[in-house]
C-alpha cells in the first residue's frame, strides 16, 4: 500500500503537496481563529507540513495519515525538526474510511477527495470523525475558466471538464451537501507556479542521478511535455482552494 514512484520522484522537493504556499497555509491557520490544543484529523496528510506548522504556531494537536510511507517518514521527520512530535503523530495507512478514535475539532482533507470518490463522499468521511460543531476543511479543484472543449480538460490532467466546477458552481455544492461555506483560502498563479515548476526540476535532478533506472524514460517524457502543457493549460483554466465548511 503505497503511492506510485512517479509521484515521489515528481513531489520530492515539497513540504506542501498542492497549490498552498507556505505563507497561504499560515494564513489560512490563522483565519480559522480556533484556540491552542484545537485537535486535527489530516486525511491524506502528505508531508505532514499543515499539521506539523499548526502545532508550533497555533498549539494545536492531531493525527495525519497518508498512504505514502515516503510521506509519512517526512512528516515525522518533520515535526522532530519543529519540535512538535509531542503534539503530532503521523499514520501510514489508507485514509479512505479512517475514523478517529475519538471526535475532533478539525476533520480535513486537503486535495485528495479521491479518499471519498469525489465531494460529497469526502464530507461524510470526514464528517463521522468531526464533533458537532466542529470545522471541515476540504481542498478542491475548481476550474478558473470553463475549458472550451475536452481536450482541453484532459490537458489539465481531468478526465473530463464535468471533473470539476467553477468557483461559485463549488460553493454551491458544498451548501447542497448542508454546509455553511465560513472561510477559503483559494490558489493563485503564483502559487500553482511554485507547485507545478518545482516538480520539474526535481524530475531533472532524478534523472541525472538515476539515468538507467526502469522508470527514466516515463520522468524524461513528463519533464519534456508538461511545463509547456501546464503554461498554455492548467496554468490558464485550474485553479484550487481550501473551503472551510460547517454542517448546518
Amino acid at each position: 500500500m503505497d503511492l506510485p514512484r512517479i509521484f515521489t520522484i515528481r513531489e520530492s522537493g515539497h513540504r506542501i503537496h498542492n497549490p498552498m504556499t507556505a505563507q497561504k497555509l499560515a494564513a489560512l491557520g490563522e483565519s480559522l481563529r480556533l484556540p491552542a490544543g484545537t485537535r486535527v484529523l489530516d486525511l491524506a496528510s502528505g508531508s505532514g507540513e499543515m499539521l506539523c506548522t499548526w502545532a508550533r504556531d497555533l498549539g494545536f494537536t492531531g493525527t495525519g495519515v497518508d498512504i505514502s510511507t515516503v510521506f509519512t517518514e517526512q512528516a515525522r521527520a518533520r515535526a522532530a525538526e519543529l519540535g512538535v512530535a509531542d503534539r503530532v503523530d503521523f499514520l501510514h495507512g489508507d485514509a479512505a474510511g479512517h475514523v478517529a478514535d475519538e471526535p475532533v475539532d478539525v476533520a480535513a482533507c486537503i486535495g485528495a477527495t479521491w479518499i471519498g470518490n469525489g465531494v460529497a463522499g469526502t464530507t461524510e468521511l470526514l464528517d463521522a470523525s468531526l464533533r458537532p460543531g466542529g470545522l471541515m476543511l476540504i481542498g478542491e479543484p475548481f476550474w478558473r475558466r470553463t475549458p472550451p472543449d475536452e481536450e482541453t480538460a484532459k490537458a489539465c490532467h481531468a478526465t473530463t471538464a464535468a471533473d470539476f466546477l467553477l468557483l461559485p458552481e463549488l460553493i454551491e455544492r458544498f451548501q447542497e451537501l448542508g454546509y455553511d461555506v465560513v472561510e477559503m483560502m483559494l490558489a493563485d498563479q503564483d502559487s500553482w507556479d511554485r507547485y507545478a515548476a518545482a516538480q520539474w526540476l526535481s524530475m531533472r535532478r532524478w534523472l541525472d542521478r538515476n539515468p538507467d533506472d526502469e522508470l527514466a524514460p516515463e520522468v524524461r517524457e513528463e519533464l519534456t511535455t508538461e511545463p509547456a502543457r501546464y503554461a498554455r493549460y492548467g496554468r490558464e483554466y485550474l485553479s484550487w482552494g481550501v473551503f472551510a465548511l460547517m454542517k448546518r
